[in-house]
């Protein structure tokens, strides 16, 4: 990060006029646009609003504390979730893992959030609701999402490399369960320092679901459901290279 760009304020005008040959395979390049003050309920934040040039699709980053330039930073990528975050359902564990991770990260002495818009496991929410409905079927996520026509998780972090790299992180440390997203990061040229295990206990409603998760896809879950967001004492292994 240049010298002359101290603060959030100083990378929109950076990014006035931003373009480059975009990230991942859809080649998305996002730009900052707006930056404001965010008190919420879990304490004083700053958000950044991305506007992308392929989709048009608006995320977000809640930040915390001075991050440009900074390593290490506590992150979380949260993609969207209407029917959990805003509408309180219990057939997933969102609602919990955004106020949680909002919760540690104002309690850090800096931290980013990434608010992603990627309903439904990137399948839209007219697609998860059709999904939902299979599987009260008998289905259970992964096979609800084929049965769509989907892979059973349709995400794309390469948005979150970019956004990022453009707010001047040189590393992270992730609060995840899902070693995708590590290994999508690493992929992009973020550099992963560590992991936070985010857990939440499960209940009727969702533990098929995270179960599910951690059978099909590979999500370290903690079978006895205990809420921990600790760093792991066996570390993930990630590149050492720089992001």
């Amino acid at each position: 990060m240049e010298e002359r760009f101290r603060t959030l304020d100083d990378l929109v005008e950076r990014d006035r006029d931003h373009d480059c040959p975009g990230y991942g395979s859809r080649k998305i390049c996002v730009r900052i646009v707006s930056v404001a003050k965010l008190p919420t309920r879990f304490g004083n934040f700053r958000v950044v609003a991305f506007w992308n040039n392929r989709d048009e699709k608006e995320h977000l980053a809640i930040v915390h504390g001075d991050v440009i330039g900074a390593k290490d930073v506590l992150t979380r990528l949260h993609s969207e979730c209407l029917t959990g975050d805003a509408l309180g359902s219990l057939r997933c564990d969102c609602r919990d893992q955004l106020m949680v991770a909002l919760q540690a990260i104002a309690e850090a002495p800096r931290g980013l959030l990434l608010y992603l818009r990627q309903e439904g496991r990137g399948i839209g929410l007219i697609n998860k609701i059709r999904a939902y409905a299979l599987q009260d079927r008998g289905l259970d996520t992964v096979e609800a999402n084929q049965a769509l026509g989907f892979r059973d998780d349709e995400r794309d972090y390469a948005i979150a490399a970019h956004m990022i790299h453009s707010l001047g992180l040189h590393s992270v440390r992730l609060m995840t369960n899902n070693p995708e997203k590590i290994d999508q990061l690493t992929e992009h040229g973020v550099r992963v320092a560590g992991r936070l295990a985010h857990l939440i206990p499960a209940n009727e409603h969702n533990r098929f679901y995270l179960e599910t998760k951690a059978r099909r896809s590979g999500h370290w879950i903690d079978e006895f459901g205990n809420t921990r967001l600790t760093e792991q004492s066996d570390r993930v292994v990630v590149s050492e290279g720089e992001g």
